[in-house]
């Protein structure tokens, strides 16, 4: 009898086991922001970078919720999509936002590699549970029209296809004005980032 009650015990508790490693992970009160150079405060305190200050409004206005900050100066779209299966798994983050382009933009690289790595991590953050912000980038005019057109359509037809929420140019409204931008003429100075913000947050906002 003792040998049977000790063999149900272990068939319970083995069951249970499966079951939980089977039970996929909630997501977290976390945003995960995957980014370039314009969200890793490139050449600026990190405190005074936009993703650091939605940290400090976050506490006032949505309490309980993290971020992380996985962005990298000169990433790109290809960089981006082979570490977010890392970063998903890690953070398991109920929100992501997407700030790549930029730099496939500026190094000509073809639109239609550009659009497949978006889509990937689109398509894996939604798998993981994510909510996903797009936040996308203009180029200089001497990129020509077709590029320029080309690269904005890029974000509007996949916000639109996966249904994700989408910032056409985040740096709206910064980006013409010599006395928020860097001598580069493509980052913001400290005093910019809060515009940038600013242009985020109505878009991240609804996704709380």
């Amino acid at each position: 009898m003792r040998r049977f009650l000790c063999l149900l015990l272990l068939l319970v508790c083995g069951s249970a086991a499966v079951q939980a490693a089977s039970t996929p992970t909630a997501p977290a009160k976390t945003v995960l922001v995957l980014g370039d150079s314009l969200s890793a405060a490139h050449n600026i305190p990190a405190e005074a970078g936009w993703v650091h200050l939605l940290e400090v409004r976050l506490k006032q206005m949505e309490p309980g919720w993290t971020v992380i900050n996985a962005s990298i100066s000169g990433e790109t779209s290809v960089g981006g999509r082979n570490r977010l299966p890392a970063l998903l798994t890690q953070h398991h983050p109920r929100i992501v936002v997407v700030e790549l382009g930029a730099n496939d933009g500026l190094r000509g690289l073809p639109l239609a590699g550009l659009c497949g790595n978006l889509t990937a991590m689109v398509d894996a953050a939604q798998r993981a549970g994510a909510k996903v912000l797009l936040l996308g980038i203009e180029l200089p005019v001497n990129y020509g029209p077709q590029y320029r057109d080309g690269l904005r359509a890029v974000y509007a037809d996949l916000a639109r296809e996966k249904h994700t929420a989408l910032l056409p140019f985040l740096l709206e409204g910064v980006a013409l004005n010599p006395a928020l931008m860097q001598e580069d003429g493509l980052h913001p100075v400290a005093a910019g980032e809060p515009h940038v913000l600013d242009n985020v947050w109505p878009k991240l906002q609804p996704l709380f």
